[in-house]
């Protein structure tokens, strides 16, 4: 009897093709992670192109955030979303004055640029929901929705608890789960 517990022909080739099921099975979840894995780093790096960094992988957007984004990437994100600079402002946790000086100094904290990220997170959810028609995803997301407690999307943004509340909400509208 052979180590692998197969003896004679028939066995060797039970065996081989049991290892053969085994490698394509194995061969298939690891495509399936790998698959999976470039679509949630791809994700990120979307929202990071939406503010108008440069990044080529998850890690550089890591070292972004932690470093603190640039004045000038909040002031990209007001231009392109139309949300009026106190509103992203407050979205961002930001106090007026003190958005003042950031822009004297020319860069956010890691915290408000973790915030910033967040917002062009959920702003590129509700954007990709109507097919990219930014207009209509503010003003979507700046309307009271029922299912949100008769709470405003863009309000709820503010902890990653709410933005999480108000991406679920997209996708089930994407889906066509209606609540």
């Amino acid at each position: 009897m052979r180590p692998d517990g197969a003896d004679g022909k028939r066995g060797s080739m039970m065996g081989r093709a049991r290892s053969a099921a085994a490698e394509m099975q194995q061969g298939r979840v690891r495509d399936a992670r790998t698959a999976s894995t470039a679509v949630d780093e791809e994700r990120p790096l979307d929202y990071a192109r939406q503010l108008g960094l440069e990044v080529s992988d998850l890690w550089s957007l890591i070292d972004k955030v932690e470093a603190g984004f640039a004045y000038d990437t909040f002031r990209r994100f007001m231009a392109q979303t139309l949300i009026a600079k106190s509103q992203l402002a407050e979205l961002v946790g930001i106090a007026e004055r003190t958005l003042s000086r950031r822009k004297d100094a020319g860069w956010l904290t890691p915290d408000e640029s973790e915030r910033l990220l967040r917002v062009a997170r959920v702003f590129g959810s509700a954007v990709a929901l109507f097919e990219g028609d930014r207009e209509t995803a503010r003003r979507w997301l700046s309307t009271p929705k029922r299912a949100l407690g008769a709470r405003v999307p863009l309000e709820m943004i503010k902890t990653e608890v709410g933005a999480r509340e108000v991406e679920d909400l997209i996708l089930r509208i994407e889906h066509g789960v209606f609540t």
